[in-house]
């Protein structure tokens, strides 16, 4: 019984105990991996780089550009399709169903009811008096016995000739294992199982050496784009933004300082002195207007009083115990 507790974990989980390693494997895996890390390296940047484009490419042209194409085959076919399929199609195929089941089905299904059936069955009892039961009597009496009787002529027969291809195969078995069976066993065993061994480590490191290479060429790869990345901005980006800060921002400053805002309430105090003038100059331009008017079309006549509109109140108005009105009033 075994005391010690098993470690927790799937076996899966579980660190699988590797072989011991020879010194072969050691020599050859140290030059193996960095001849394949040589010749990974620009492989893993070139393609990090085309990855790199490619994501780009693919938000900013192929997503917009395939969405746009996918709307449009939408519209150009699929939505036409659909509008024909529910509109035309579907009703036209309910008609026609209909239409089959009166005019075929239904016909058919009287036909076979009314006509076939019985002459089905009739036929059915002719037949089984005319063929049926001579058939079973010809079957039981004369194809039976010369049936076993021919098994039994064949299985004899064949009993002689497996003794024979036993025999011949027992004679051929022995011949074959001694002429090729042991000789490719011999061959197998000494020499191909050996190198097959050898190609197997040296197949078995080459691979682990591409995958160890490849995950070592990616993070050079990053490392080179950071600093690419860093170089790039302390060449271009800091420069500007050292210009804007430095430069850019204390003379926009000045120049809003000094020029700017002077200007500017120079310019809202000549609009406030301005305002008052060009409001006298439209005055009197009206006052001009309405004087060469009246100058060629004469003074307006006067507007009449609403109070004058309205009808007469008081005594002036119609009352119920007189006769006078506003028409006949004098």
């Amino acid at each position: 019984m075994d005391l010690q507790k098993p470690p927790a974990g799937t076996p899966e989980q579980q660190p699988a105990r590797q072989a011991p390693e020879g010194c072969l494997v050691v020599a050859i895996r140290l030059p193996v991996r960095i001849v394949v890390l040589v010749l990974v390296l620009p492989l893993r940047m070139a393609w990090d780089a085309l990855a790199v484009a490619a994501r780009f490419l693919n938000d900013t042209v192929l997503r917009p550009v395939g969405r746009a194409l996918l709307w449009t085959a939408r519209a150009l076919f699929v939505w036409p399709f659909v509008a024909l399929w529910r509109q035309v199609l579907v009703p036209a195929g309910r008609a026609l169903a209909r239409l089959g089941h009166v005019l075929v089905a239904v016909p058919l299904g009287r036909l076979h009811r009314h006509v076939l059936t019985p002459l089905g069955h009739a036929l059915a009892w002719l037949a089984r008096y005319l063929v049926v039961v001579p058939a079973l009597w010809l079957y039981a009496w004369v194809l039976t016995p010369v049936g076993h009787a021919i098994a039994w002529c064949l299985k004899g027969l064949l009993r002689g000739v497996g003794l024979i291809l036993t025999g011949a195969g027992i004679g051929l078995y022995w011949v074959l294992r001694v002429l090729l069976v042991l000789p490719a066993l011999a061959l197998w065993r000494w020499v191909l199982a050996p190198v097959g061994g050898f190609l197997a480590v040296v197949g078995r490191e080459v691979g682990q050496a591409l995958g160890h290479a490849w995950r070592v060429a990616g993070r050079i790869s990053l490392a080179v784009g950071r600093a690419l990345g860093t170089f790039l901005r302390w060449i271009f980006v800091e420069p500007v933004r050292w210009f804007h800060r430095t430069v850019l921002t204390p003379v926009g400053n000045v120049v809003r300082d000094t020029v700017l805002r002077p200007a500017a309430e120079a310019a809202r105090s000549v609009g406030r002195a301005l305002r008052p003038a060009l409001a006298s100059a439209r005055e009197s331009a009206r006052q001009a207007r309405a004087d060469i008017r009246r100058m060629l079309f004469g003074a307006s006549p006067e507007p009449v009083d609403a109070m004058d509109r309205r009808e007469p109140v008081g005594r002036a108005a119609r009352t119920l115990g007189s006769s006078t009105t506003a028409l006949t009033k004098d």
